[in-house]
């Protein structure tokens, strides 16, 4: 095309959810109330896990850092979906949008690695329980949760050095509710192509090495339950995993549906619909899955309610 044609944009519009002012009244509603669930069952998850002495194993050190990713990128997007609900200026700035989507893409990419090290301390938990306090040491926790984060970074920063190079023509209307890869390629008049694949080459990696972990990590911790000769044991041995491999689910399903398929193949109404899931209902669900199913996040809520109240009186 030809350059002329091609225009340095200093706004974007995100189209949103619908155009019905009721339903976008409902919506604001129902995000609002999950985004405060979704503060508040993260920061407190956060907080019980630094106060409770109990709770400083390697297990719940990775859930205290899902808990501040599963806060950081609702935080990221759900916000200023709030905000274009009850508004009818759509806006956002090219620097907002590159900024959201940057951020985005480096915490959903560190959330991925995050999960397969805590799939990795299930494993050393069930098949080597002797020997967990040696390997799932302090060093290696913290090497594991720098890796996550330092990964995420390259693929965010390799993503946005190549989403920069965009050019847009006669539209500005993301066909979206935050700014994300795939309708900003969309978008573009520039051949995406190239980008496409570079794209989808780092984004696939980092989640197909996650879920080969997490597979791997499983399929080791199935063995080793099905030797279990006691029903009870066994039991016991799922229910330790059960809360991550239904929180892996859920993340991974929508997310694979969403982004391993090119451009050309994005939909308003199904793309939505997964994205709606997993950057604002999936951050609420998390504590919920890891709260409710766990007897000694519940223990440390009492503990610390005790605690309170015995300092109070």
């Amino acid at each position: 095309m030809d350059r002329r044609n091609k225009t340095d944009v200093s706004d974007f519009i995100l189209l949103g959810l619908t155009d019905s002012e009721e339903i976008q009244r409902v919506l604001f509603v129902v995000f609002l109330a999950i985004y405060l669930m979704s503060v508040l069952g993260n920061a407190g998850m956060i907080l019980v896990i630094h106060l409770d002495l109990q709770l400083h194993t390697p297990m719940y050190f990775f859930l205290s850092h899902l808990s501040f990713l599963d806060l950081s990128y609702s935080t990221v997007i759900t916000p200023k979906t709030i905000e274009n609900l009850l508004t009818s200026s759509k806006y956002i700035s090219y620097i907002s949008c590159f900024t959201q989507m940057y951020f985005f893409v480096l915490l959903a990419a560190t959330e991925c690695l995050l999960l397969s090290s805590m799939a990795y301390d299930r494993y050393v938990a069930i098949c080597s329980p002797l020997h967990y306090p040696v390997v799932m040491s302090k060093t290696l926790c913290c090497s594991l949760i720098f890796g996550s984060y330092s990964i995420g970074f390259m693929d965010s920063t390799i993503n946005m050095c190549f989403m920069s190079r965009l050019h847009f023509c006669d539209s500005i209307v993301i066909h979206h509710f935050f700014c994300d890869t795939s309708p900003i390629l969309a978008l573009s008049c520039t051949d995406t192509r190239d980008i496409e694949i570079i794209i989808f080459i780092f984004a696939g990696s980092t989640i197909m090495v996650s879920l080969i972990t997490i597979s791997v990590s499983y399929l080791s911790i199935l063995a080793t339950v099905l030797k279990i000769p006691s029903t009870s044991g066994k039991r016991k041995a799922f229910s330790t995993c059960a809360s991550h491999l239904l929180g892996v689910t859920v993340f991974y399903a929508t997310s694979i549906f969403t982004y391993l398929k090119p451009s050309e193949s994005y939909t308003l109404g199904k793309d939505q619909v997964a994205s709606v899931f997993y950057t604002i209902v999936t951050p609420m669900l998390n504590p919920l899955i890891y709260s409710l199913r766990n007897k000694e996040v519940k223990n440390a809520l009492i503990r610390l309610m005790q605690n309170r109240k015995a300092q109070d009186n």
